[in-house]
């Protein structure tokens, strides 16, 4: 692992543990076995190393969905993989799903002035499959594809979020994933 992986690694630890707001430069550097300068090495900032995390963990992300979904065919199957996928990585990686829901909004920096191109591609994975569904007749052509890959996305990053902030453990993410996937398909597919 390189040392600016390693540095990403110890700062999603530490942004999850202690929120991005209350974390120093010193806890990341702390956590990766570094000295606090070697960070600044890799990163301007903070901010700099939490848009720097996200971007590495998007192209993980990105490439991650795009192998999920290359082989399939049928475009409601890639809706339920991708649906699936998306709450398989929220489960497995409870840590990065906590810094990507609830920490990367406490970044004014990421929220004004980031042009979130990983996000935009990513959001675009959604807006391929429900294009392909149209033209192949399963899914209404009326729909507004735009509207729908956010409204979808929306959906599911809220409900991940809920499940990430549910700290007694009450919310079923597999349940989650599987009733998405119904409300969501009743609302899109031709009867």
């Amino acid at each position: 692992m390189s040392k600016r992986d390693l540095i990403i690694a110890a700062a999603v630890k530490v942004f999850a543990e202690k929120g991005f707001c209350n974390s120093k430069v010193r806890d990341v550097a702390q956590q990766a076995g570094i000295a606090d300068g070697t960070i600044y090495i890799y990163f301007k900032s903070k901010d700099d190393l939490l848009i720097s995390l996200f971007e590495t963990k998007m192209d993980h992300i990105y490439s991650h969905f795009v192998e999920r979904l290359r082989p399939l065919k049928n475009p409601v199957e890639k809706l339920k993989v991708f649906l699936e996928t998306y709450f398989n990585m929220i489960r497995e990686d409870r840590e990065l799903a906590e810094v990507f829901q609830v920490e990367l909004r406490q970044s004014s920096k990421f929220l004004k002035d980031y042009h979130n191109q990983k996000f935009i591609d990513y959001l675009n994975i959604i807006g391929d499959v429900i294009n392909e569904a149209k033209m192949q007749g399963f899914f209404r052509d009326e729909l507004n594809t735009n509207f729908l890959k956010v409204f979808i996305f929306g959906a599911i990053d809220e409900m991940a979020r809920q499940w990430i902030l549910d700290r007694e453990d009450k919310l079923d993410i597999n349940l989650m994933a599987r009733e998405a996937y119904d409300m969501i398909l009743k609302g899109l597919v031709i009867p």
